[in-house]
């Protein structure tokens, strides 16, 4: 199946306080770069990523930076992440209410959006106008709104003023009117981001059963922008989450959603630092989610003034609740020391080719000793996420199947310093 929604490296630099360079000549020159030359923009090079939580060095931020992802014809995909994430940048490039500063979208089909109250309408006119103008907007011929009219108005629940011009609307009948339009014109795409927040409970209900029979039983395309993560989880059946203009994870929505909640609940943790004989631990160079069959890398540096035979590393992967899903290590690889000094010093490195997890939140605990005896033991040294879901229907044989594939696909290095 071919995506209906193709983005491929996008994103979208903003100028924070004084618009412009700074210089006449830098402005010609910047002018000259862009609009003559068409290429990239060197004075956005200096952007920063978009941590509102943080003062940054640059005029320049980056709403979104490098962001890639398809979306299939019929696919109801969710867009989450806190405030200042990116999400309405998101959407407002996708609808083209702006356009991007480096990347490509594709889209095939028309987009009906509902990105803000009153999007699309002119205050003069009344209701009733206001559908024949969006109609219009998104290419559609008056006989075909014509054809929807009644339908239109009747779903809103504004029938009584659909004469009225809209700028006399409160925000609850603008945000009616505006889905009703949205939601029956036939467009391909529909996104709707958090304005259904405006209406009632009854209409916000209304709004996602709609939702999902435009998906389901219509087969058209549905982005969802909300921090009502029940409606989310109810309407959608794909999940993005994106945090400082990044994508930090994508996948099935219960897998999204599950991440996302336990990430904000409980801090990543991918590096360890200091104790008396493994002095730190760092686990795939800091990176705060690992994908299913990803490579996993576990660096654990340690030095130690008593005289060890073999050195052997192990751990234990352990769900939230302390289950230990895996056990690992080294004694069939023992490393036999170099030195003849008393003092040992050196980094031992786990490497997992496919590492084959389901997606959630896991802990990790580490042993280091000799052949017989643990000389140190470090709980809950690392915490880390895994996205990207395998098949559900090995989960009667997962215990046997992960110490297959850890197995069949672990190494070990061994640094002597």
């Amino acid at each position: 199946m071919k995506p209906i929604i193709h983005v491929e490296n996008l994103s979208k630099a903003y100028q924070i306080g004084q618009i412009g360079t700074g210089t006449i000549s830098k402005d010609i020159e910047r002018f000259w770069i862009t609009k003559v030359l068409g290429k990239e923009d060197p004075f956005l090079k200096i952007g920063e990523t978009n941590d509102r939580s943080k003062k940054g060095e640059s005029n320049i931020v980056w709403s979104l930076k490098d962001i890639n992802f398809e979306i299939n014809q019929g696919d109801a995909v969710g867009i989450i992440g806190k405030n200042g994430a990116g999400k309405s940048t998101l959407l407002k490039l996708l609808s083209r209410v702006t356009s991007p500063t480096a990347g490509e979208i594709k889209v095939k089909g028309r987009i009906a959006s509902l990105l803000e109250v009153g999007t699309g309408f002119h205050p003069e006119l009344s209701g009733k106008e206001n559908i024949y103008l969006n109609g219009a907007i998104l290419g559609m011929r008056k006989k075909e709104i014509t054809r929807k009219l009644d339908e239109i108005i009747d779903f809103s629940g504004v029938e009584r003023y659909i004469d009225t011009p809209v700028k006399r609307y409160s925000s609850g009948m603008y945000v009616r009117l505006a889905f009703a339009v949205a939601a029956h014109l036939e467009s391909e795409i529909l996104i709707v981001d958090e304005v259904l927040a405006v209406g009632d409970a009854e209409f916000q209900k209304k709004c996602l059963g709609k939702m999902g029979d435009i998906s389901k039983g219509e087969g058209r395309t549905v982005l969802f922008v909300s921090h009502n993560m029940a409606a989310v989880k109810s309407l959608c059946t794909k999940g993005i989450v994106l945090e400082n203009g990044l994508i930090s994870f994508e996948g099935k929505i219960n897998d999204v959603l599950y991440l996302y909640e336990n990430t904000n609940n409980q801090n990543v943790n991918m590096e360890f630092v200091g104790n008396k004989v493994i002095k730190k631990a760092i686990l795939n160079e800091n990176l705060q989610i690992l994908k299913y069959k990803s490579k996993f890398k576990l660096d654990v540096y340690f030095e130690s003034n008593d005289f060890i035979k073999n050195l052997v590393l192990g751990i234990v992967i352990k769900d939230l609740n302390d289950t230990e899903i895996i056990g690992i290590n080294n004694k069939h690889y023992l490393f036999d020391r170099i030195n003849n000094d008393d003092t040992i010093k050196g980094k031992i490195s786990l490497i997992i080719n496919e590492f084959s997890i389901l997606p959630g939140k896991y802990k990790l605990d580490i042993f280091l000793g000799d052949s017989i005896n643990d000389i140190e033991i470090v709980r809950d040294a690392i915490i880390f996420n895994v996205t990207e879901s395998f098949e559900y229907e090995v989960l009667n044989r997962l215990d046997f199947r992960l110490n297959k594939i850890f197995h069949e696909n672990v190494y070990w290095e061994f640094l002597n310093t």
